[in-house]
């Protein structure tokens, strides 16, 4: 099995708690809170020891939130590989409205880089990835770190034999989709394909016709989007697939994008195909739809659901037109 390195530039230690209702003005009396590590790449980290793989978390970390992230990633079997960041580590803060069932979701900003200590930073990720390696960068990046830090990370890993699967948003992924880039796996979410193709994406064939265009231009060697419940779609070079879930109980869908990351990058260490893998990541969204709040996928239900995701092939000559 390759080794599988996750990259967590931004993390956040999260509270999550509930309160009887909601609204401005009084104090809002809440439970005690739930605390638990976050940020895409340690999601990922997160599920994949879950999932029984070996991973290993490099986390920009800072402060006390930081030492207290690092301590429950540890507490979850996640090797961790702290890398000093230039200020503390953010809070996120999830409070749910207890009457409605509603949750607000307060997430501070993360501390301020330099183009220097992200150059650094760079070049440890890329002296940490082993030939052979998948190197899974996840989530926003804070402040001052370059738009291009992704493209140019690729080509570092490139150089080394190691591939980069890249799950982003916002100018770093503008940045990417000008491409032509290194990256191995480029995923996004609904929104994002929307904003990126700046036009609603209303069916299948719509997602299929964009995954091509990115892998087309050299973004990525391969470009999944998602599409909710319908699960999600694959491109690359002569194919283009389609993953169904089966129908499953709707709970919460925070952290469905980073199981399905986690259980895909899996299968492709495996060593198993692109469709393989988009089948086993949409197994692992499914399941992590059924957890409340802000818990990861199950093993347990990865593994049942599996069997039951579709997989349907596309003719790429039949998504152009």
């Amino acid at each position: 099995m390759h080794p599988i390195l996750t990259v967590t530039l931004n993390p956040a230690l999260d509270l999550s708690t509930h309160a009887d209702a909601v609204r401005p003005g009084p104090k809002l009396r809440c439970d005690a809170p739930v605390t638990e590590p976050g940020g895409g790449g340690v999601n990922v980290a997160r599920v994949l020891a879950r999932l029984g793989a070996p991973v290993r978390a490099i986390v920009a970390l800072g402060g006390p939130a930081g030492d207290s992230l690092a301590a429950l990633l540890a507490a979850e079997g996640v090797a961790v590989e702290a890398v000093p960041a230039p200020g503390d580590t953010r809070l996120s803060l999830a409070v749910t409205d207890r009457a409605s069932g509603a949750q607000w979701r307060f997430v501070l900003p993360g501390p301020e880089w330099t183009a220097d200590a992200a150059a650094a930073l760079r070049g440890r990720i890329a002296l940490a990835a082993a030939a052979g390696s998948i190197v899974v960068l996840s989530g926003s990046q804070p402040p001052g770190v370059p738009e291009d830090f992704a493209v140019t990370l690729a080509a570092d890993l490139g150089r080394r034999g190691a591939r980069l699967v890249v799950d982003t948003s916002g100018a770093p992924l503008a940045r990417l989709a000008a491409g032509p880039t290194a990256v191995e796996v480029l995923r996004l979410d609904a929104a994002e394909a929307e904003e990126l193709a700046g036009r609603p994406l209303p069916d299948r064939a719509a997602s299929l016709a964009l995954a091509a265009f990115l892998v087309g231009r050299g973004v990525a060697r391969m470009a999944v989007l998602a599409r909710g419940a319908e699960g999600s779609v694959l491109a690359a070079a002569g194919l283009q697939v389609a993953a169904v879930p089966p129908p499953v109980p709707e709970v919460s869908k925070v952290g469905a994008g980073d199981s399905f990351t986690a259980a895909f990058v899996l299968s492709l260490a495996r060593g198993q195909g692109a469709a393989a893998a988009l089948a086993h990541g949409t197994a692992a969204a499914a399941a992590a739809v059924m957890t409340p709040a802000t818990e990861l996928c199950h093993a347990a239900d990865v593994a049942r659901i599996l069997p039951q995701v579709r997989l349907e092939g596309h003719s790429p000559a039949a998504s152009a037109r």
